[in-house]
């Protein structure tokens, strides 16, 4: 055991990300006897931004959109309010046009035959019986939007950025974060009448040197934080975290790391436990990070791209959420990618290039200044038909051995940035609320 350790811990937190930051500032609060460990010297997890040649890039787009005003307030106050408000700019690309988002609520500007099949699909879901609950989110989509803004979206962009078939996907994570739009804002959208802002990210906050400066901010407010530090196995039933150095005792663990690397880390686990573990999936993101030698000459934060035919799924651009991103007059983008599997950069570039050029962010490939091929571990979690019953088993278990597993990825769900603040808290108190019971 390290010398600068106490005996024992009242909580461990396993995660420096925004979760287990989160988690830290409450316990800092409660004077409690804890440590938060982060195997990396970098805090943050996927939120953190990288500096390269003048530019800066965030893992693709982290925004915050905060619904608590308190929270947006502690928010503020960690930055320093070094921080900007912004409504956002998002469309969608497809058909060869741009239109605004959500596209089941703004068909206003696409080819009459498509904005046609679009309208009649959804009018028919307004008087057609509900035949019980959806199964899967193609379901879903033809239950709440009709077969034209399934196949002309929802099913396309959803399994390029799921990276699975729409049919294996559950509905249970559609219901916050796909809008559904009424007939008034259909008629609207389609007619370009001032159609509303739908959607949870209608404003957000962003820092204005990068998503990077929150957890930075944070860890400057959780003194026992440990980077570089994380255990090599957990004894469960001892309530002990094994490390090179020696072993650390604690009364609950909080863990906002991948739940697979977590179990992996435990020591026993039962046949039906290893079984649900398993079962989990989530897919992996290549992303390119992009510098332009000029700026960017469309104004959107970020398009959606549900052609089959674009290599990619999504462009954002850094540079748009703030001009500090990159050198005066150049931008900065982030390209999600459709495939899973590792391209040659070079090869990758031919296929991306063109269809920038065609959504007209690039006018010719030389506008491209640099650009970096990256990677994301545990993008997204998919939701398919095991998902439940396997956290049924998982979730029972680690809480009967003080493990509290939480966050987006300690979770195993598909959340917010606010979501994970909240997440931290909320696990501290469940913590006290624990021991207390002990």
């Amino acid at each position: 055991m390290s010398a600068k350790w106490p005996p024992r811990l009242e909580v461990a937190v396993l995660g420096a990300g925004l979760t287990g930051l989160s988690a830290g500032l409450e316990l800092e609060r409660r004077r409690a006897t804890y440590r938060v460990f982060e195997k990396s010297a970098t805090v943050g997890g996927h939120a953190i931004t990288i500096e390269d040649s003048g530019y800066r890039f965030d893992r693709t787009g982290h925004l915050l959109h905060l619904r608590s005003d308190a929270l947006r307030n502690e928010v503020l106050e960690w930055l320093d309010h070094d921080c900007l408000a912004i409504e956002r700019r998002s469309v969608v690309f497809s058909h060869g046009v741009y239109t605004r988002y959500p596209f089941q609520a703004n068909t206003h500007g696409l080819p009459p035959a498509v904005a046609y099949d679009c309208l009649m699909g959804f009018l028919a879901t307004l008087t057609q019986p509900k035949l019980g609950s959806p199964q899967n989110f193609e379901e879903f989509s033809l239950s709440h939007f009709g077969p034209g803004f399934t196949e002309h979206f929802m099913r396309p962009y959803n399994e390029k950025l799921w990276g699975v078939s729409a049919r294996e996907i559950s509905a249970t994570w559609c219901q916050r974060f796909v809008p559904l739009p009424k007939l008034e804002d259909v008629m609207r959208g389609a007619l370009g009448v001032d159609p509303p802002a739908l959607g949870y990210n209608a404003r957000f906050l962003y820092p204005r040197r990068g998503i990077g400066a929150l957890p930075e901010a944070l860890a400057k407010r959780v003194p026992n934080l440990e980077r570089s530090s994380a255990p090599r196995q957990i004894r469960l039933a001892k309530r002990e975290l094994w490390f090179e150095q020696g072993t650390l005792g604690y009364d609950t663990l909080i863990s906002s790391i991948p739940l697979p690397t977590l179990l992996s880390l435990c020591d026993e686990l039962p046949a039906d436990v290893r079984d649900a573990a398993r079962k989990l999936r989530a897919t992996h993101l290549y992303y390119l990070d992009v510098a332009l030698n000029g700026p960017n000459p469309k104004g959107f934060h970020w398009a959606y791209v549900p052609e089959p035919k674009y290599p990619f799924y999504r462009v954002g651009c850094y540079s748009h959420f703030s001009p500090e991103l990159a050198p005066p007059g150049k931008a900065s983008l982030y390209v999600e990618l459709s495939a899973r599997e590792e391209p040659p950069l070079a090869r990758l570039l031919a296929e991306v290039t063109p269809g920038l050029i065609e959504m007209g962010v690039l006018g010719k490939s030389s506008d491209i200044a640099f650009a970096r091929l990256r990677r994301l571990d545990h993008a997204y979690v998919i939701y398919d038909h095991d998902y439940e019953q396997a956290l049924s088993v998982i979730r029972p278990f680690l809480a009967a051995h003080g493990v509290l597993s939480t966050g987006r990825y300690g979770g195993w769900n598909y959340s917010s940035m606010e979501d994970a603040l909240l997440f931290g808290r909320a696990a501290v108190s469940s913590a006290f609320d624990a021991n207390a019971a002990r």
